[in-house]
């Protein structure tokens, strides 16, 4: 794992800059940062290589996108949290997993277009082999969404 002072301050504003928005091309990005494209692409190529940067996407409004029901499941598992791990993420439902320390193992992020799919998914995850209780809570509104969050690089 990288260790953030491996990180120049140009590493620094790149990341920060595609972190806010991935949207133009190198000749526009490194204009906005002031650095030769030539200096830009193997600089992101560099963070890609050490595994800083894993991809681009656009960010997306689930919800609008007709997704509304969406929760957290907190999965309690008393067999192989690998294997359900595993399993939970094969399932087109689940945006996120997660393994947590505390009261539970795993916390899953799902996404259903209505009550029934809900439903269905969380009785699709209970008949998980390994899975003991599941307890879920549904989103009402996203009041900030994590994939805003840029960290601060200082």
């Amino acid at each position: 794992m990288a260790d953030l002072n491996d990180f120049d301050e140009l590493d620094k504003r790149i990341i920060e800059q595609l972190s806010t928005s991935s949207e133009g091309s190198f000749r526009q990005i490194a204009k906005i940062l002031g650095v030769h494209p030539t200096t830009l692409i193997q600089r992101v190529k560099n963070l890609k290589n050490k595994g800083v940067i894993t991809g681009y996407r656009a960010k997306i409004d689930y919800m609008k996108l007709g997704f509304g029901y969406m929760g957290f499941v907190n999965i309690y598992i008393k067999g192989d949290v690998d294997q359900v791990q595993e399993t939970l993420a094969t399932l087109p439902q689940v945006l996120g997993v997660y393994s947590v320390t505390g009261e539970y193992d795993l916390l899953a992020w799902v996404a259903c277009r209505d009550r029934e799919e809900f439903s269905n998914t969380i009785k699709e995850i209970m008949a998980i082999e390994g899975v003991r209780r599941t307890n879920t809570s549904i989103i009402m509104d996203n009041i900030k969404d994590p994939f805003d969050y840029v960290p601060e690089l200082v």
